[in-house]
């Protein structure tokens, strides 16, 4: 969206408030790097501070239904019954992906081939080596070792376990009648739990013949190996900027500015098959408006002018289509009479 079209939408708003509030948020870890990146350009212009706690997208989504901070954060949409129960409203904030990582010693990055039913099997336990049959049919060529795969999964509520299992929940009956989709899941027994993405690549990095999966953002900065993936349209794909985008743009989030479905297996021969969106959540109706208008102000400014860092922690930025429903959605907050809150962007 355009700067002129912003000033359209919020030109006329008068700001009530004047002075510095700190902003608290929690949530998905897959965005902690894109809202530090924006908190620290956000504190060089205005000195408004933001403390966000990397701490899950379930703890996020429990926190903001609690209203123990402004802003919540999930990697997965709340759906539109939920949001009018708890009166809430969402929005994206950018675009990112899961990645299947794993650390095979002589396995090149990327070179390794899976698709979304050997990696149902893998987590499952029903794959447990590396020379398994049906990874060799993927992988002709490539000498596999036959050693017991560890599997690394994510112990506690997070986005990231939600758009993974909603991935091989589409792309394998069996995995869907066992497991399904959902922040936590009742793991197999073998598999080793951790808590939080950090912990997630250090386990990978530390833990020889092992596979997980984590956000994108985690794979480029501590240099993770990742495994290809057969999409949809049954091409073997590497996890990027473009390849998400693809995804994107074959949803109802770019054809009709809908933002509520997920983006795993979307159509697209270049499309990254477990695409996912990271999203804001706050109050439609506030009893804090100081604190929720520093929210909204702090979200307009990082739209208008921080998408260059978007790109900067390997997310992707919303198309202008997206951004225009977020405008409008911002307009709906309101205090606790049904006033709408009075402010401008800095």
């Amino acid at each position: 969206m355009t700067r002129f079209l912003f000033f359209i939408l919020f030109g006329c708003i008068s700001s009530t408030f004047s002075h510095a509030v700190t902003t608290t948020g929690a949530g998905s870890s897959a965005a902690a790097p894109l809202y530090n990146k924006w908190a620290e350009a956000y504190y060089k212009k205005t000195g408004l501070t933001l403390d966000y706690q990397a701490s899950g997208s379930s703890a996020g989504i429990k926190q903001i239904k609690a209203r123990s901070v402004d802003f919540g954060a999930s990697d997965v949409a709340m759906t539109v019954a939920d949001l009018k129960h708890e009166k809430l409203i969402q929005f994206p904030s950018a675009i990112s992906g899961v990645v299947p990582v794993v650390n095979i010693p002589n396995i090149k990055m990327g070179e390794l081939k899976l698709d979304g039913n050997t990696l149902a099997d893998i987590f499952s336990r029903h794959i447990s080596f590396w020379d398994d049959a049906a990874i060799v049919k993927l992988n002709p060529g490539l000498r596999l070792p036959h050693k017991n795969i560890t599997v690394i999964v994510r112990q506690e509520g997070s986005g990231t376990t939600y758009n993974f299992t909603d991935y091989l929940s589409k792309v394998s009956p069996v995995w869907k009648t066992a497991y399904d989709k959902n922040f936590i899941i009742k793991w197999h027994s073998d598999l080793v739990q951790v808590k939080g993405s950090s912990a997630i690549s250090s386990s990978v990095e530390n833990t020889t013949y092992s596979i997980s999966y984590i956000d994108y953002n985690y794979v480029l900065k501590d240099k993770l190996n990742y495994a290809s993936i057969k999409n949809r349209e049954g091409k073997f794909v590497s996890p990027s900027a473009s390849a998400f985008e693809s995804a994107l743009n074959n949803s109802d989030w770019k054809t009709s500015g809908r933002f509520e479905e997920m983006l795993t297996n979307r159509p697209g021969v270049n499309s990254w098959p477990i695409t996912m969106g990271t999203f804001v959540i706050l109050g439609a109706n506030t009893n804090k408006p100081e604190q929720t208008i520093a929210v909204l102000k702090f979200f307009t400014w990082g739209f208008m002018n921080g998408d260059y860092l978007v790109n900067t922690v390997d997310l992707v930025r919303l198309p202008d289509s997206i951004q225009a429903r977020i405008y409008k959605e911002m307009t709906m907050v309101t205090d606790v009479s049904g006033k709408p809150l009075q402010w401008v962007p800095h």
